[in-house]
């Protein structure tokens, strides 16, 4: 049998396997992980015609550069991204959205994402992995996952598993929008702050600070003030929560988010607006708007039933 390989020449930033993440393993302390950006997840698994769950390589603002050691790939690229591809000694330009068929000695350099975070790389039979608490997603803080549970790093040799090296020809016209708000609900811990706060919380703009990762998103902007209590008995966390600890600034608790914590919550943002939240980059402005369940509950509906429509279109 044929083998289909390829060699990291670039690891890019935050360069990890990912995949819809692991379910059930709160009580030991490992959160769900899974990619940042689970529409776009989708959508670039669905382009190179993998099951949902299939892993992908998921990079920060910028990318891997890959060689195609032996064989062939079949390959699609989602996101916001500028890459580059060398087929047969000539550089192409890269279209998001659309799949691409590469051979020995061609390359993909993913050079950039455009004002936003995350992409994702994906290609048709997935990576030749090995499943951890049976997931391919990887937590780097823990060691857990893929690559075991390690970055991509250069010079990384991966297998492709077998896809009868035929070319899928898919694309998707898809532009991934943007919202002038993030919203959000009544954390549980809503009560203990300033009314004052609570007012700049949800009308003044708040910057998004270089120091967020995969773990949590620390904003920057109008001191949040706990008139109760600035830090709580230890509670379980979930993605999108925002906490405020002692020094006045937000945390919101993303994919790779500690399971407890010991900070209040003033809010939660939103699942149908999880996926914009994470593209947001550093030194960003980020604005809030406070909704009420029922509504977030038809927001979630809409988000689904838009994932799948552009997943149907396929």
């Amino acid at each position: 049998m044929k083998i289909n390989k390829i060699t990291i020449l670039r690891e890019g930033i935050n360069s990890t396997f990912q995949d819809l993440g692991r379910s059930n393993f709160y009580h030991i302390g490992l959160p769900f992980s899974g990619a940042m950006d689970k529409r776009n997840y989708l959508i670039a698994n669905k382009l190179v015609g993998n099951k949902n769950n299939e892993a992908v390589i998921e990079f920060a603002y910028q990318g891997p550069l890959i060689k195609i050691q032996d064989g062939n790939i079949n390959f699609a690229v989602s996101g916001d991204i500028n890459f580059n591809i060398k087929k047969n000694g000539k550089l192409i330009n890269g279209d998001c959205y659309k799949t691409y068929f590469l051979s020995k000695n061609d390359e993909i350099d993913i050079v950039s994402t455009n004002n936003s975070v995350y992409g994702y790389f994906a290609v048709s039979g997935g990576f030749e992995l090995k499943k951890n608490f049976g997931s391919f997603s990887t937590t780097v803080r823990a060691s857990v996952g893929a690559n075991n549970g390690n970055k991509i790093s250069k010079n990384q040799n991966f297998i492709i598993n077998d896809f009868g090296n035929k070319y899928i020809d898919k694309s998707l016209k898809y532009i991934n929008s943007k919202i002038e708000y993030i919203r959000i609900l009544k954390g549980t811990n809503f009560d203990y702050f300033f009314e004052q706060s609570i007012k700049e919380l949800i009308s003044k703009e708040f910057i998004v600070s270089k120091l967020s990762d995969r773990m949590g998103m620390r904003l920057q902007g109008p001191k949040i003030k706990n008139l109760k209590e600035i830090n709580i008995r230890s509670e379980g966390l979930i993605k999108g929560l925002i906490q405020v600890p002692p020094d006045g600034n937000p945390i919101i608790m993303l994919s790779d988010h500690g399971t407890i914590g010991g900070y209040p919550k003033i809010g939660a943002v939103i699942s149908a607006d999880y996926d914009r939240l994470i593209q947001i980059p550093s030194r960003k402005k980020i604005k809030f708007k406070l909704i009420e369940l029922k509504e977030a509950e038809k927001l979630y509906k809409l988000y689904q039933m838009e994932t799948e429509n552009l997943l149907n279109q396929i």
